[in-house]
């Protein structure tokens, strides 16, 4: 029998993790960034930009969880991550010369985690990069070297919360 909403039995974990998104402007993909926290237990969600869209679009993909995960809005992510530097193990999500592969890491850390993600189109800021502890990219197989924002930071928030579950 097929379970749903009402009649699932996960447990309800709270991970240490702050997700920070670096000028992420698409409707769709901020509805499903909330959706994707929830699912992961994701303590803090903080959008990071000037043109963000929390409209229809949004709250049709977040499916209400717009709701329930805790959230905020601020305009400049240096500042954000000046905040955090001291209190959290800051990790980067994105493809550079430095970057590590998502597969081979361990979390080393016992701070609170905060995992920063970038635009659709651009990815990270350099100044967001240079803040950061670690710099994780997701490995990939075929020709394209990008895959969607909210697909990869699945892909990381897997992997670093089964690592804090166990």
């Amino acid at each position: 029998m097929q379970l749903t909403h009402y009649t699932s039995q996960f447990e309800k974990i709270n991970f240490p993790i702050t997700l920070i998104c670096d000028n992420i402007t698409n409707a769709p993909n901020i509805g499903s960034l909330f959706r994707t926290a929830d699912a992961f237990g994701v303590e803090t969600l903080i959008f990071c930009g000037e043109d963000l869209q929390f409209g229809k679009r949004m709250k049709k993909t977040s499916r209400a969880t717009e709701k329930y995960v805790n959230h905020k809005i601020e305009r400049n992510i240096d500042n954000v991550l000046k905040e955090l530097q001291a209190s959290h193990h800051i990790i980067a999500l994105e493809i550079t010369t430095q970057s590590k592969p998502l597969s081979h890491y361990k979390i080393h850390t016992s701070k609170p985690i905060a995992i920063i993600i970038g635009n659709e189109n651009f990815g990270l800021s350099e100044s967001a990069v240079n803040q950061s502890h670690d710099i994780l990219h997701v490995e990939m197989f075929g020709y394209n070297s990008s895959m969607n924002v909210v697909q990869a930071t699945s892909i990381a928030l897997y992997e670093i919360t089964k690592q804090l579950n166990f």
